[in-house]
């Protein structure tokens, strides 16, 4: 995936093998690895991928491995020009097809421990047998990992498989971006689908699912909600184990550093998921050794419905020395992997771009400050968004904010889309980096309480403007849904915690 700017390509993350001469005096290898069957067969699946080894390497002078993958609906790179940076460096590189594209066969389980998993230890295990790879004992290559949004996933799925199956994993550092946390929660938030995005991963790889996934899909697309009956119970357990959130569940977590890379303008995987990551899919050792940044893009569609704003660009990663994220990796990985003194800073902490396009670096994101709204009444149908105001600039908000509130709706399957908006009145209120979360009542409710997580966000507000609380009937990335459409909500005793940073 193109690490800024979201296109179909993107947001759709038997060794035999012939050699090239490379302008660089480097050269490549291609080939394909055995791996597991797909279920009811005997057939190996095979993982095919481009190996660059750069010049001077051999079995006195070793190098350390980085792997890379593609996003959804992609296939590998094979130009070695595209890894010239990487090679100079003195990195090999090993660029694969994930399961069922490219050239790879078999069926996309979109990670999946028992397939994808194992299918990146099958090219880790090629990895070890290569003499020109260092290795730090037998069988254990000094290893790195990068790519973004399906090809960050493979990073996750591969060490957190070898983690489970060997009680440790082999890669030693990782920069994945872009990527997800929980798949389920990331697709369709409180079971409302985000229609927009579905349709294009759909249109980009839907027929490489199984096809009982693949039917339930197009029901999820078609009705904007989580399918009732087996529909909804195949999507279910397809989506079980397919990311960081299952493993850290049954109690696993990497002890290895990461460099992450998040789009808070991502409005498929939001800001949300990749703080859940680098929260809570480390150990606290790692987290210290780790660095979060968050820019403006990856999976990013415009808000025009409630309007939304953002500023694109990656100020942190200039922030902390790079003049991109893919620099900022390279450091990162030499740092790692080759012992070079790169005086790159910034270790457990986060490094966010505001939605107007500065870095803010925090220690910690707490809740620390709370403002009570009361009642709301939200809008029907295609009615305009309500726009509460909650505090006036100048003051700097980061993190995931919170609402709270006691719930009534008057009719089933009732719902709205809430964010934070900056602007100098209601009516000109934008919301702040293109994101919105859902609130959704498949039933009637009387005053249930509810917490609601917003996106994530990093926003000055100047002087003159004010912070809104946005309820919305409708939202881009949910439309499309011919479902009933959302009836009239309450929210009462509402309130919004958030971090507040400082004024400025």
């Amino acid at each position: 995936m193109h690490r800024r700017v979201a296109s179909l390509a993107c947001a759709l993350g038997l060794l035999a093998s012939t050699l090239v001469a490379l302008p660089a005096s480097a050269a490549v290898s291609t080939g394909c690895v055995a791996s597991v069957p797909e279920p009811g067969t005997t057939t190996p699946v095979r993982i095919c991928y481009s190996l660059f080894k750069p010049a001077g390497a051999g079995g006195s002078h070793t190098v350390p491995m980085v792997m890379h993958s593609h996003g959804w609906g992609g296939s590998r790179t094979k130009d070695p020009a595209a890894f010239k940076a990487w090679l100079d460096a003195g990195f090999g590189v090993l660029s694969f097809d994930q399961r069922s594209f490219g050239e790879s066969t078999g069926v996309a389980h979109v990670m999946n421990p028992d397939y994808e998993g194992r299918d990146v230890i099958k090219l880790v295990d090629l990895v070890a047998g290569l003499d020109w790879v260092t290795k730090q004992r037998p069988g254990d290559p000094l290893l790195g990992a990068i790519g973004g949004s399906y090809g960050g996933g493979f990073q996750f799925a591969g060490a957190f498989t070898e983690l489970r199956d060997t009680g440790r994993t082999r890669f030693d550092a990782l920069a994945p971006e872009v990527t997800w946390w929980d798949l389920k929660q990331s697709l369709a938030p409180d079971e409302a689908a985000r229609t927009m995005w579905l349709s294009l991963l759909y249109a980009g790889g839907g027929t490489h699912l199984p096809p009982a996934v693949s039917a339930a899909f197009v029901v999820l697309i078609a009705t904007g909600a989580w399918p009732p009956g087996q529909a909804g119970r195949d999507l279910d357990e397809f989506f079980a184990r397919n990311g960081p959130a299952w493993h850290v569940s049954e109690g696993r977590n990497l002890d290895i550093p990461v460099l992450f890379g998040q789009g808070i303008s991502d409005n498929l995987f939001n800001l949300n998921q990749g703080l859940a990551n680098f929260e809570r899919a480390l150990t606290p050792r790692a987290r210290a050794r780790s660095i979060f940044v968050g820019y403006n893009g990856g999976h990013t569609l415009p808000s025009v419905l409630p309007p939304g704003y953002a500023t694109p660009g990656d100020p942190c990663s200039i922030a902390l020395g790079s003049s991109s994220f893919p620099g900022l990796a390279l450091r990162f990985m030499s740092t790692k992997l080759l012992g070079k003194a790169t005086d790159l800073s910034g270790y457990g902490a986060y490094h966010l771009a505001t939605a107007d396009g500065r870095c803010l670096t925090q220690q910690s994101l707490p809740a620390n400050a709370r403002y009570k709204l009361g009642k709301i009444a939200t809008p029907t149908g295609v009615g305009l968004p309500v726009n509460v105001k909650v505090a006036e600039g100048p003051l700097t908000v980061s993190g995931v904010p919170r609402v709270d509130a006691r719930v009534y709706t008057v009719l089933p399957d009732a719902g709205v889309f809430l964010g934070l908006s900056v602007g100098t009145n209601p009516l000109t209120a934008k919301v702040v980096q293109n994101n919105t979360m859902p609130l959704r009542e498949k039933r009637v409710v009387k005053g249930e309480r509810r917490s609601i997580e917003l996106p994530a966000v990093a926003v000055d507000v100047p002087a003159g403007k004010n912070l809104y609380l946005t309820v919305t009937p409708v939202a881009d990335m949910f439309a499309g849904q011919r479902g009933p459409l959302p009836g009239a909500l309450l929210l009462k005793e509402t309130s919004l915690s958030v971090h507040r940073t400082r004024s400025r």
